[in-house]
């Protein structure tokens, strides 16, 4: 009976997911969540009846599984995955267990940044191609619960670092690594190279015949590449200089070139600017094009795209005053891509929960487009230190709303105020989200407020 037992330990959107893929397969099925479970996934559970814990997590109850399937957000560290490993269970991911019971052809795409916005991309470019494709992974419904009833040919999936960290086996088509930057480095020892090498893992199942998209001015992708020389496709993407395979940006036209057909577009022409949406963009392309999208297929669905939330998201102009939502960019790299894409004078909001920053890659970043800093978190003394002597107004505060009443009254019309923290956001915030929403809120109640008193 153990052997056919499975433990999921989770009982988030990728856990349930695996508890019902799991069920549908025959295991015997128990999950398990130190946390308090969401009302809607308890009543998924229970309509399905399969037996789970909340609050706790019962050691007896987990230690006889012939397999455990963890949640991304469980450090490998965690006592209990140690006790796991030592007894030789086997410990996976969602995504690793529910590729075991797919027949479509896999798009990984993964990346320090902008691996949200390309799948979300590769996903629409191959939807509004006609062909039929999931989304999954780290973003939307968990790739378990579609894999259950397997209807799709093809899936884009969101790989984060941790869902990586516990797939072995799992053969990807199509692989996107889009930048590696130091992100998370308190789940990797403070140690950049296991970081890396967790990024890399998305090769590890890699044939020759298979598609390997990659960013060719990431020194650490490049370093890593010609340490591991893998045997597959490559298609690298460039800012700098043409490719014949792959694809670059020159004079603001992006091309993409796959065995010999290529594509062209003006960026200008798409929903998404910034030289690291170029990236991303080219990125989707090729993938696109490595499924067989027809270049017209591609050209429509590149005019039609809408970007998820918090991602460089235009929240509203107050008296000429643009302001601009990237909670999303919670590293100091995503930052660097939000300010090389402002054409105006930037009034920055950043702070939060540092990640171990070094802020030394946007020094003359900051020189020529930002004309003050709002730090915003409870504590701001690393933000404030580094940046006393290169921006000439630095203000602090915990409220939201009043770094927006801040960014207004240092702004003139045509300046931007963006909100990219460069941290995450948990000290004042439940997530990236929340942080993002309540920016918008404070916006749209500011721009009413200054609407309202313009008309007294």
């Amino acid at each position: 009976m153990a052997a056919r037992k499975i433990v999921i330990l989770g009982g988030g959107e990728s856990g349930v997911g695996a508890a019902l893929l799991a069920q549908a397969k025959g295991f015997d099925v128990f999950l398990s969540d130190k946390g308090v479970l969401s009302d809607a996934y308890r009543a998924m559970l229970q309509n399905a009846g399969i037996l789970f814990e909340e609050g706790q997590h019962t050691e007896e109850l987990i230690l006889d599984a012939g397999e455990v399937v963890k949640s991304p957000g469980i450090p490998g560290t965690a006592s209990l995955v140690q006790k796991l490993r030592a007894h030789g269970t086997p410990v996976i991911s969602e995504i690793e267990f529910a590729a075991r019971y797919t027949k479509a052809k896999l798009i990984g795409i993964t990346g320090s940044n902008g691996k949200t916005t390309t799948t979300l991309l590769t996903y629409h470019l191959l939807k509004t191609s006609g062909l039929n494709v999931g989304l999954a992974g780290n973003v939307g419904e968990s790739f378990a619960r579609q894999v259950i009833d397997d209807a799709f040919d093809y899936f884009a999936l969101e790989l984060s670092s941790f869902q990586l960290d516990d797939m072995y086996d799992t053969h990807l088509d199509v692989m996107v690594l889009l930048n590696i930057t130091p992100d998370h480095l308190d789940r990797y020892g403070y140690n950049f190279q296991n970081y890396v090498d967790s990024k890399f893992r998305i090769l590890q199942q890699a044939r020759p015949t298979d598609d390997f998209i990659y960013f060719a001015e990431s020194e650490p992708i490049l370093t890593e590449l010609t340490r591991r020389n893998p045997v597959v496709h490559r298609l690298p993407i460039s800012l700098k200089t043409a490719v014949e395979e792959g694809g670059y940006l020159a004079n603001g036209q992006l091309h993409a070139s796959y065995r010999g057909k290529t594509f062209e577009m003006q960026q200008a022409h798409t929903m998404l600017r910034g030289p690291h949406n170029g990236i991303n963009t080219m990125a989707a392309i090729l993938a696109a094009q490595s499924v067989g999208v027809s270049n017209e297929a591609i050209a429509e669905g590149l005019k039609t795209f809408v970007n998820a939330p918090h991602r460089l998201e235009p929240a509203g102009v107050i008296d000429g005053v643009q302001f601009i939502n990237d909670s999303k960019a919670t590293n100091v790299d995503s930052v660097y891509y939000a300010l090389s894409s402002m054409d105006a004078p930037v009034i920055w909001i950043a702070g939060g929960l540092d990640k171990g920053n070094d802020y030394a890659q946007l020094d003359e970043l900051v020189r020529l487009k930002v004309k003050a800093l709002i730090c915003l978190g409870v504590d701001n003394h690393k933000l404030v230190e580094y940046f006393g002597g290169k921006v000439s107004a630095i203000s602090e505060t915990q409220n939201i709303r009043d770094a927006i009443e801040m960014g207004r009254a240092l702004g003139k019309p045509g300046d931007v105020v963006l909100l990219s923290p460069a941290c995450a956001s948990f000290d004042l915030f439940r997530n990236y989200e929340d942080r993002g929403n309540q920016f918008k809120v404070a916006v749209q109640r500011l721009s009413l407020d200054a609407h309202g008193q313009a008309h007294l």
